[in-house]
């Protein structure tokens, strides 16, 4: 045997025993969120916890670190002019992988996986939440098995969005070979191949889900074996939960309940991660035909008293926002948050003919009552505020029938019947934020992501379509002077401001806490997992 083998085959005896001492250790975590996620390829939801969990077990180009600057995963480098992987007309991108690179199968992990998921997020036979940012390049290309190469037809300022959560070419070519399409696919309830930190081994719905140590990770195998991931229906067990220290990271818990755990002793962090609690207003075909008119979307806005919910609900932790990049240089800073103003609700109600003709108590116009659908999830502090929405609404003679759904429902995309995705609604009330944040790039308000029957992929879930302000979004993609951008984007939010599509309810920053024994954990709102290979758990 020659010397060269026998070295390679020492390391391999050398690596199989110290996985398996770390195997045994038995160290694990168990952390949690208030939703469970629907799905578990990155391809079909838009749900902040499923793109968490998916991070712990399917890896990007790049995550990002604490300060939120993106730093290397499965590339050796972060693409600049400097180093020549930003071409100098910024069109074209040249990502450089690691070698040595596996899938926790042991089967190369290279640049074949790039090239086929952006085959499947833009191939008509998939029906993706959204098809942004690929459906926007005039090329991928796999030079060699450690290049990839992405050209667009023009500079595109919020590339960093690209590549987030590479799909395995070799366990779902076959699958999309032999079904058509990904939609269907098994992998998308139980993944059987990893990139990330973890190893999917298990999902109990309702329950929980573990994961195991990959010791193939780019970035080197955890310390921690086993992490569980637990769900829960309401912030009071959740919160329970954590006090009781049966789990040891928790995010997402309303600021209400920020008091009780500092009072247990237990650290909270407020961290950004781009989000923002808001209103969105359903303007298409199925919403109600009111809601044509910009000035009853802003009746109902005005009707609403955000200000007491963050003071009273949330301990006035946090306050309503005006920009959908409120805590942003893209935000105009002239502009202010929607007052609550009940009797400038009730005059642009009449002024637009909206009135209780009947003396039933509910405006109506030309035969049709004012009643509005108010949807959202089942998350405890939604809960609370849909009555007080009821009530406030009702007092200015709009109507409100009030709806929840299960998260993994809620969130559905168009081609899974979602009923936001699919417009049955008026008003919708979630946190989200701009898709690369920290870049301010979105595509949810364009007219070119209104889903539909032959285009199900589309984040544009208000079917809310303005040309001008479409053509705004299209050239702050295209500029990549700072300054200019910011111009630009101040210019979207004061036209977004004036339309009463979306309106702040209040500034969504993360709550995380975590606790002993886990230690070392530097989470942040984007990327939480960044560094999950370094956590570790105090061990007596």
């Amino acid at each position: 045997m020659k010397p060269v083998r026998i070295l390679a085959l020492l390391l391999v005896i050398a690596l199989s025993l110290l996985t398996s001492i770390q195997a045994q250790s038995g160290k694990e975590v168990t952390i949690a969120w208030p939703q469970e996620p629907g799905v578990l390829n990155p391809m079909y939801s838009p749900n902040t916890y499923t793109g968490y969990t998916i991070s712990l077990f399917l890896a990007s180009a790049w995550s990002y670190n604490s300060n939120l600057e993106p730093v290397p995963v499965l590339v050796t480098e972060i693409p600049s002019l400097d180093n020549g992987g930003i071409s100098e007309d910024n069109t074209t991108f040249t990502l450089k992988l690691k070698e040595g690179l596996t899938w926790s199968d042991g089967d190369p992990l290279d640049s074949a996986d790039f090239l086929f998921t952006y085959e499947m997020y833009t191939n008509s036979l998939n029906a993706p939440v959204s098809r942004a940012p690929y459906e926007l390049m005039t090329s991928v290309e796999a030079p060699d098995a450690l290049t990839v190469v992405v050209t667009f037809p023009e500079a595109y300022a919020p590339w960093l969005s690209m590549f987030g959560q590479i799909l395995p070419e070799h366990v779902l070519r076959p699958v999309f070979d032999a079904d058509g399409t990904l939609d269907t696919a098994e992998f998308n309830q139980a993944p059987t191949v990893s990139s990330g930190p973890y190893i999917f081994q298990e999902w109990n719905v309702g329950n929980f889900m573990r994961f195991t140590a990959n010791p193939n990770y780019a970035l080197g195998q955890p310390l921690i074996e086993t992490m569980f991931v637990r769900f829960f229906g309401d912030d009071e067990s959740y919160v329970n939960s954590l006090i009781a220290n049966e789990i040891q990271l928790a995010t997402f818990f309303d600021y209400s309940y920020v008091p009780r755990v500092e009072e247990a002793g237990i650290e909270v962090q407020v961290l950004p991660a781009g989000y923002n609690e808001g209103w969105y207003f359903n303007v298409g075909p199925d919403g109600h035909p009111a809601l044509q008119d910009v000035n009853v979307r802003k009746a109902a806005s005005l009707a609403f008293d955000r200000f007491a919910i963050t003071e009273d609900l949330l301990n006035g932790a946090t306050y309503p926002g005006s920009s959908f990049w409120e805590g942003t240089p893209f935000a105009d800073p002239d502009l202010e948050a929607v007052p609550f103003d009940p009797a400038e609700a009730n005059r642009l109600l009449d002024e637009a003919g909206w009135v209780d003709s009947n003396s039933d108590g509910t405006r109506d116009k030309d035969g049709v009552e004012l009643v509005l659908r108010y949807v959202t999830n089942q998350r405890s502090i939604r809960l609370e505020i849909q009555p007080i929405v009821q009530q406030q609404l009702g007092d200015v003679g709009i109507g409100v029938e009030l709806f929840s759904y299960p998260s993994d429902q809620f969130f559905a995309g168009y081609a899974d019947g979602g009923p936001i995705a699919t417009g049955q609604y008026d008003i919708a009330q979630w946190s989200t934020a701009p898709g690369g944040f920290p870049d301010p790039n979105t595509r949810a308000f364009m007219c070119a992501e209104i889903p539909s029957d032959e285009e199900p992929s589309g984040s544009n879930w208000t079917f809310f379509c303005d040309e001008e302000l479409s053509a705004l979004f299209e050239e702050q993609a295209a500029t990549t002077d700072f300054n200019q951008r910011v111009e630009i984007f101040q210019e979207i939010d004061r036209r977004m401001y004036e339309s009463y599509v979306w309106v702040s309810v209040w500034f969504d920053a993360d709550t995380w806490s975590t606790r002993e024994p886990l230690t070392n954990a530097n989470v942040n709102g984007v990327s939480p997992f960044w560094d999950v290979q370094n956590w570790d758990v105090i061990t007596e």
